[in-house]
């Protein structure tokens, strides 16, 4: 069931916080749980399996045609708009090319999310970012300042706004556990290193959860990645000034989607996969991606783990269903900003001023990286030694030696390996309801 609600509808329970154009009364722990001031429009409620429940709110941050975030809370509830009692909550930040959805609640009775509200208690909180949110052919002039101080900022505000809808529905007003995925997390490391530097009173996260990335390359990595960093950082200002503020996803959603509708028909991008269907095509770029498109964030990075044949050539996936990738790809956003891709890079290649003031030393909340050994894996270690927090924890999954990490667990296998729970989001869970 979808039920689409107007902002009157909430209002009685959440007026007192954040309203539908309200900034919250000064000098109270409520005031300092939301500061900032937005509009709520699109607010709906859908049920989800057992007693689960999906809500999303769009919040208009602005009078540019793209400034809105979407907000979203998936909970076990009692009855409509009245949670059960949970045992920690936790804010998911998605990835590239990416959606809250397609990340972590991909279908509905899928997804990370939905386990860790259904089976582990937690009050489950995720975010879209701005271009997320935008459709094909959209305006996207304001994508010139979509970069990380400004997402920053809305993800600030997006967690302000949970934090207050939390106590209004009768929930504690603790801060979060911040997990993100990919460039996810490492916008999570750069929120709480910014918040670090705010008085107390206004931080809302209380822990930290990179899941799979790297927010520094260490010094004694391949030199190759470094330069790939500051290669790509020179690209996206080089695409800013001549005024390209937004990067297409086309090239995911195209794989994704002829993999669904037309798997064995030949694929039309011969020039990276020649002669290959659609199917082999999908499976190729997300089982070798490395391969494909060399160098890439590691080694043998691939997003999918891959069954090899003889020849060394992924020829179907191994952790993962093929459906879940597919769909990975499919459902693609449009477009991505330019300046988060230029920021993200400039950071990473570690020459010249940074894009934002965010050191990993600023970082003194408890931390639990998740790393996966055909992703970023270990090379996402080094970051964790970064930060001054006092309790650290790290794990890197992998199910072969080091000499087959090129078939080994995939970056987004994190998400969609068949045994994922298992290997992956009930230890996460377990972590968060700790701290």
């Amino acid at each position: 069931m979808v039920r689409p609600l107007s902002c009157s509808a909430v209002a009685v329970t959440m007026l007192t916080l954040v309203g539908c154009d309200a900034e919250a009364p000064a000098g109270t722990e409520t005031a300092n749980v939301a500061q900032a001031s937005f509009r709520t429009d699109d607010v709906v409620r859908e049920s989800l399996a057992g007693d689960v429940a999906h809500y999303s709110f769009v919040l208009r941050l602005g009078n540019t045609p793209n400034a809105r975030i979407r907000v979203h809370r998936l909970v076990r509830e009692r009855r409509p708009w009245h949670p059960r009692r949970t045992e920690g909550a936790v804010m998911l930040v998605h990835g590239d090319f990416s959606s809250f959805a397609s990340n972590f609640a991909p279908t509905a009775d899928s997804g990370m999310a939905l386990h860790l509200a259904a089976h582990e208690g937690l009050d489950v909180w995720g975010i879209d970012r701005r271009w997320s949110l935008a459709p094909q052919g959209a305006n996207v002039a304001d994508f010139a300042d979509m970069g990380l101080a400004q997402e920053i900022d809305d993800l600030g505000r997006g967690l302000a706004f949970a934090r207050g809808v939390r106590l209004a529905t009768g929930g504690e007003g603790e801060r979060f556990t911040l997990a993100g995925f990919s460039h996810g997390a490492h916008l999570a490391y750069a929120y709480a290193s910014a918040e670090a530097a705010q008085p107390e009173a206004r931080r809302h996260v209380k822990a930290l959860a990179p899941l799979d990335i790297y927010a520094e390359i260490a010094p004694d990595e391949n030199p190759v990645f470094r330069e790939r960093a500051c290669g790509d950082a020179a690209f996206y200002r080089q695409e800013l000034a001549d005024g390209h503020f937004e990067q297409s996803n086309g090239l995911f959603i195209q794989l994704g989607s002829l993999a669904q509708n037309a798997p064995n028909e030949q694929t039309p991008f011969q020039d990276f996969f020649p002669g290959y269907t659609n199917r082999g095509a999908l499976v190729r770029f997300a089982a070798q991606t490395a391969v494909v498109f060399p160098p890439m964030f590691t080694p043998v990075y691939h997003l999918a783990s891959g069954v090899l044949d003889a020849n060394g050539v992924a020829t179907a996936f191994r952790d993962s269903p093929e459906v879940a990738v597919a769909a990975y790809f499919a459902n693609a956003s449009p477009y991505q900003s330019t300046r988060e891709l230029a920021d993200f890079d400039t950071l990473l290649c570690n020459q010249g001023p940074p894009p934002v003031d965010v050191p990993l030393d600023r970082i003194r909340i408890p931390l639990y990286y998740l790393g996966v050994a055909g992703g970023f894996g270990n090379h996402g270690l080094y970051s964790t030694t970064r930060v001054r927090s006092k309790d650290v924890t790290t794990v890197v999954l992998h199910r072969f030696g080091p000499e087959r990490e090129a078939e080994d667990i995939g970056h987004a296998d994190i998400l969609f390996a068949r045994d994922a729970a298992d290997i992956a989001w009930k230890p996460l869970a377990a972590w968060i309801r700790r701290h």
